[in-house]
């Protein structure tokens, strides 16, 4: 089980100013990686005829074109992410990207709720036209209105390069 960052720990009444929340654009990155990398899986959850030339568009316009492999894609889509948000921090894309999705308070794993709960506000973020999102750009914690919902924000942990 995934726990806390170990250089971002936190305490009662402890300022957080020395944190570093990952802002819109490394985000909206790590989304695109994620989405590239569940694109094609989502795809194969109902097998059809494809095209000869199968490109992620070709994969979104047959998902959208049916009910069931909508419905599958939202079930693994959630499965998906409530297992790499609690287990790992951040799915392959947060990750990839040196992002860590913690609770607001503790600085620990989300929650199970907490992580059903963000995919929820995911809706309320979609449902204001994407301002819940671009919130992100100018919150003084880099957090969408799914992350204010859930309690959770996106860290940024640079990797660091060891040096000989």
């Amino acid at each position: 089980m995934a726990t806390a960052l170990p250089s971002m720990e936190h305490r009662s009444g402890e300022a957080t100013a020395h944190l570093c929340y990952a802002g819109f654009w490394r985000r909206m990155a790590a989304d695109l990686i994620d989405n590239i990398v569940l694109l094609p899986v989502m795809g194969a959850l109902v097998p059809t005829r494809w095209p000869t030339h199968v490109t992620l568009v070709t994969i979104a316009q047959a998902m959208a074109a049916h009910p069931l492999r909508q419905l599958l894609g939202l079930i693994f889509g959630i499965v998906y992410s409530v297992v790499f948000w609690v287990k790992f921090l951040g799915t392959p894309g947060k990750l990839l990207l040196s992002c860590h999705l913690v609770d607001a308070h503790t600085l620990g794993p989300l929650s199970v709720n907490q992580a059903l709960l963000r995919n929820l506000g995911y809706l309320v973020s979609y449902a204001t036209l994407g301002l819940g999102f671009l919130w992100i750009a100018w919150d003084a914690r880099k957090q969408g209105f799914h992350d204010k919902i859930a309690g959770s924000v996106v860290l940024y942990a640079p990797r660091r390069t060891q040096r000989g």
